[in-house]
């Protein structure tokens, strides 16, 4: 449930408590690892909320604990009808319920049913055990604790270790309203990146000429080489290190118009719960058949954000270009050489080819647990004979062979 902060007083949230506390959370639940943090404390009121300074990271699959813990200024005060609610800002103005409990009853929302507990650990803990990280977990959440009518809050931000990735389709650039730049970023295993994400991958040397949409609804893009084409050589208009004849940095066109402006996108992916792997059929398949050859494998034609997660996080290197869910073709360098495409690390891309005519590998992504029911020693034909991948039979009948 989205709503503004701003419609909902103290004595509505209060009565509202009572009637959405259904569920209670597992005894025997495992616990987040301990962490010691410093806090920042509230000014004023009988309660007093204290959160982690900074920022918590974790990844896609981890466990986090989002702490929060609150005293009272008078002493007279006991802890058994205190309100601890849990929400994440989704706009500056609105928020998502996560988690709310009033004494012994309480209760997860949405997405964090069966993933979000109390840590409890001993009076005045309200931190938040959160499990199963997922990419939409990241952001800001603000805990709230009251008794009666008063009350104080306090802010936490997960962060998520990843990485940070351009996309565009194959009709090409520029071609993105901002809801269609959130949808291209999910199909390819993301989210659109928040601009502290983009300058945290910025500063770790991304560069790139084409301006896209971020989550908060700006449009920026990145360089770390600045050139006449991108920007020009001055900071005018850039984040990042100022002014000055050759400086790089953020560039910013501002919030663009969310409906009517195109634009490419910066995704952002997080550790994979699987593998990425390549696999080289005897010869090189068409876009047609390159999901049979990884099925055939247990595993399914690997998304652009999947890729470059591989590359980012289990240091794929491979220097053969394959083809990836989207119709694009693309390869991952993590020690460059000159005949790999240059001297930077990287996901090369050679764009979009014509899926009937240009024949490649491809990458393959097979989730946990899943089996390899063709291990090594396997190739791509037609059980009758006559045949290899890329010769005149359809690549609808190919099974593994054997060779």
């Amino acid at each position: 449930m989205v709503c503004p902060r701003a419609a909902l007083g103290p004595g509505a949230l209060w009565a509202a408590a009572w009637g959405v506390l259904l569920l209670t959370v597992p005894a025997g639940a495992q616990r987040g690892r301990k962490k010691v943090v410093h806090v920042l404390e509230g000014e004023s009121g009988s309660v007093v909320v204290q959160t982690a300074p900074g920022q918590v990271v974790s990844h896609r699959g981890g466990t986090i604990v989002l702490p929060c813990r609150y005293h009272y200024e008078a002493a007279a005060h006991d802890h058994d009808g205190v309100r601890l609610k849990w929400t994440k800002v989704v706009d500056p103005l609105a928020f998502a319920d996560v988690f709310v409990a009033l004494g012994p009853q309480h209760r997860a929302f949405g997405s964090y049913r069966g993933r979000a507990e109390l840590q409890g650990d001993g009076p005045g803990d309200a931190s938040l055990v959160l499990r199963n990280v997922t990419l939409q977990d990241y952001g800001r959440y603000e805990c709230e604790v009251t008794n009666e009518l008063e009350d104080d809050t306090g802010m936490v931000k997960l962060d998520l270790e990843g990485v940070v990735f351009p996309y565009h389709p194959r009709g090409g650039r520029y071609k993105l309203t901002f809801t269609e730049a959130q949808r291209a970023c999910v199909e390819q295993d993301g989210i659109l990146a928040s601009a502290e994400q983009l300058h945290a991958a910025w500063r770790d040397g991304l560069d790139w000429c084409n301006a896209g949409w971020l989550r908060d609804g700006s449009v920026q893009y990145p360089v770390s080489q600045p050139r006449e084409p991108c920007g020009g050589l001055g900071g005018a208009g850039s984040a990042g290190t100022g002014g000055g004849t050759a400086s790089g940095g953020v560039r910013n066109y501002g919030y663009r118009h969310n409906a009517e402006e195109r634009y490419d996108a910066f995704c952002f992916t997080s550790n994979l719960p699987g593998r990425v792997f390549f696999l080289k059929p005897l010869r090189p398949v068409p876009f047609s058949g390159a999901a049979r050859a990884c099925a055939a494998r247990g595993a399914a034609v690997a998304k652009v954000g999947q890729l470059f997660a591989a590359w980012k996080l289990q240091l794929l290197d491979r220097c053969t270009a394959g083809w990836l869910a989207d119709g694009s073709a693309r390869y991952p360098i993590v020690n460059p050489r000159a005949r790999c495409g240059g001297r930077r690390p990287g996901v090369r891309s050679l764009g979009f080819p014509d899926a009937t005519r240009r024949l490649f590998g491809v990458y393959c992504y097979r989730a946990p647990g899943a089996p390899d029911p063709a291990p090594g020693g396997w190739g791509w034909g037609w059980a009758g004979g006559g045949g290899w991948a890329g010769g005149a039979r359809d690549p609808a009948a190919w099974t593994p062979l054997r060779v």
